[in-house]
């Protein structure tokens, strides 16, 4: 059966990723990562301040609101920063009218495992608020896990886009790995490589350890990514410990669809609902 996508726009996406590709380096991805992110419109506008947290290099999302969500970009634990996530993380504080605090988080290859999830933690363990919840897409998914898993009492709700959960991407048990691995924008020899790089073998396996009294979760999966089952099995695994869950499947699209509403209005559509079930989470939180 031929792939069904959202719209033109993210068939021209998985098009576009098909195409041969020049290697480039760690750093011109990373060069790359900020043009595109430059070309994007800006979200909404709210008081921003850059500052550092216990030496941690933070983006302050400043809302009225006496609640915050700590923010962990997504990149393969390699790319991303707080310019290439800047617009989603605007929607969000507006959407939940939470302040968010965006980690800029130490990458590999240059500081491998657990530099990541301790730039995390430490600005976790910052927060002053009486009501606290993580977030993150992609790699920065599996880092707001791992914080979950350790501060599961100080976090009360975590909000995951297309997450990174299992880092052994295993096809045998998580078939979106084989079926989506290569020509759908995310490519998992690469995401093997960079994996690699950071070592995050050492770290839980959040599809193995305890999951009860972990926070109430949000977790959307996109239907032709290879991270689908591993969100998924998450989002089962945490029911299964008797956690509330809202697990939404974005049907026809690719990975990390937040980082496309610009230029498709299917986009768009599952942002906007991954926000409202996001404000509405947290609404019940506290």
């Amino acid at each position: 059966m031929a792939d069904v996508f959202a719209d033109q726009a993210v068939a021209a996406m998985v098009a576009a990723s098909r195409e041969p590709q020049l290697a480039v380096s760690v750093a011109e991805l990373r060069r790359g990562g900020k043009a595109r992110a430059a070309l994007r419109p800006p979200g909404p506008a709210m008081p921003v301040e850059d500052r550092t947290v216990g030496g941690v290099g933070v983006r302050v999302y400043h809302q009225s609101g006496d609640a915050v969500i700590v923010f962990a970009h997504g990149g393969g634990f390699v790319l991303g920063d707080l310019e290439t996530h800047d617009a989603f993380v605007r929607r969000l504080a507006h959407a939940t009218g939470r302040t968010v605090v965006a980690v800029d988080y130490r990458r590999a290859p240059e500081d491998p495992f657990p530099a990541a999830v301790d730039d995390v933690l430490t600005v976790l363990d910052a927060q002053t608020a009486a009501r606290v919840a993580v977030a993150g897409d992609s790699a920065g998914g599996f880092l707001v896990v791992q914080a979950a898993l350790v501060r599961r009492e100080r976090i009360d709700a975590q909000l995951l886009v297309c997450p990174l959960i299992d880092v052994t991407l295993p096809a045998a048990t998580q078939p979106s790995v084989a079926e989506k691995g290569t020509g759908y924008t995310l490519d998992v020899a690469q995401l093997r490589e960079w994996i690699g790089w950071w070592a995050p073998e050492k770290a839980p396996d959040p599809l193995a350890e305890d999951l009860t009294g972990m926070p109430p979760a949000l977790v959307a999966v996109a239907e032709h990514d290879p991270l689908r089952d591993g969100g998924s099995q998450y989002a089962q695994r945490l029911t299964a410990a008797g956690v509330p869950v809202v697990h939404r499947t974005a049907v026809g699209h690719v990975h990390n669809f937040a980082q496309s509403v610009h230029v498709s209005t299917a986009c768009a559509e599952v942002d906007a609902q991954w926000l409202r079930d996001a404000a509405q989470l947290l609404s019940g939180s506290g």
